[in-house]
């Protein structure tokens, strides 16, 4: 006999495929191979009693705080630990069942129907401006065709390009001055017929850059306002664009002055909510979600964001991510910018791992190469 104890992250379904498990046993077995935990905040007592009994009877479990039983606050935080199949389970018994516990059972539905997307685009940062916080992401007209084919060799998907920094405690710059600085590059992507070769988007949130750019053959607007103004909305209606929603607490210029959340999860769970709900009324048709690491976050907001990514994919739209070279590094373990790249791609695959789909990053090459290492594991 040999034993073998394999990790938590293993692919269960091929596993027991290997093994010779009929279709029908490889799908009820793995969902009861992945664990959930899932936190439950100001869950009213009677309904954390209830609740906790209803997941002991199916083999599930729930946290609660000293004195629940008792009631001796009228709301508590739990922890809810469940496989798929639990959580199936208790999904459909909650239903029934009073104190928003009905609230509650579609939730956890909604969670159990949440699926990773298998693929991840790669998306390449262009600056035209010159006081972005990564110099080596600095170019001009007269090597931007070269940046640019570099990056679509190297495996990017698309290319981002930007003219203002938005980096903690940049200077302003009109929408003029703006618009002047990517005018060329974006005249020269339209007359060299650069966007049949990769997707372009525009890192900008100013509607006469947006408008040129999209008349230019950019397919995506990366909006760090988060689609703010609904000039903007309307523009990525009009032309069929994709629109990243980003959060962001404040502006460059203040974001970093002492942020601070209620719960940070929740707060931008409801910023994206509000923010879909309204770009969608205005006919924006296809939507991503940037948590906006770095702007307007402590390092433990940053962090706890990146390990929680699963918790936006109940929104239903796919998740980018950007934390290429960003100070958060330098928190964690003191470097320079141009020191940065390792700790840029620990965090880049733990949210790929996590649920992102988009990963906007300086160094594409390494990247290409990492996720095709990190496939080549969740593969085993």
């Amino acid at each position: 006999m040999q034993i073998e104890k394999l990790s938590n992250t293993t692919d269960i379904k091929k596993q027991l495929h290997n093994i010779g498990v009929d279709s029908g046993g490889v799908s009820i077995l793995s969902s009861k191979a992945y664990t959930h935990i899932i936190k439950i905040n100001v869950l009213h007592v009677g309904a954390a009693n209830i609740l906790k009994q209803d997941a002991l009877s199916i083999g599930a479990d729930l946290a609660v705080p000293r004195g629940t039983v008792l009631a001796k606050t009228p709301y508590v935080d739990c922890l809810l630990i469940a496989t798929s199949k639990q959580l199936q389970l208790l999904s459909k018994k909650e239903l029934a069942q009073p104190f928003g516990l009905k609230d509650l059972a579609k939730k956890l539905q909604e969670i159990l129907k949440v699926q990773k997307q298998s693929s991840v685009d790669i998306m390449g940062v262009v600056n035209i401006n010159k006081d972005s916080f990564f110099s080596e992401s600095r170019f001009d007209i007269s090597s931007i065709i070269k940046t640019i084919e570099q990056m679509i060799e190297d495996g990017a998907n698309i290319i981002d390009i930007g003219g203002v920094s938005s980096a903690p405690n940049s200077l302003h710059v009109d929408k003029n001055e703006e618009l002047t600085r990517v005018k060329p590059i974006l005249d020269l992507i339209k007359t060299e017929k650069l966007y049949k070769k990769v997707k372009f988007s525009i890192d900008s949130y100013r509607p006469n850059v947006i408008k040129h750019a999209l008349q230019s053959g950019f397919e995506i607007v990366n909006d760090i306002t988060g689609l703010a103004n609904d000039e903007v909305s309307r523009l990525c209606a009009s032309n069929c664009a994709k629109a990243v929603i980003m959060h962001m607490q404040g502006t460059p210029q203040t974001m970093q002055d002492d942020p601070k959340y209620e719960n940070i999860l929740s707060d931008v769970y409801s910023f994206f909510e509000s923010r879909i709900a309204k770009a969608e009324s205005l006919g924006v048709a296809d939507i991503v979600l940037d948590v906006g690491i770095g702007f307007g976050k402590t390092l433990e907001h940053n962090l706890i964001l990146i390990k929680n990514l699963e918790h936006f994919l109940t929104l239903k739209k796919p998740l980018l991510i950007g934390v290429s070279r960003k100070s958060l590094i330098d928190n964690i373990s003191p470097s320079s910018v141009h020191d940065r790249l390792g700790g840029t791609v620990a965090l880049t695959l733990e949210a790929v791992k996590n649920g992102a789909s988009i990963i906007r990053v300086h160094d594409v090459k390494e990247h290409v190469q990492a996720l095709k290492v990190m496939k080549a594991l969740d593969n085993i």
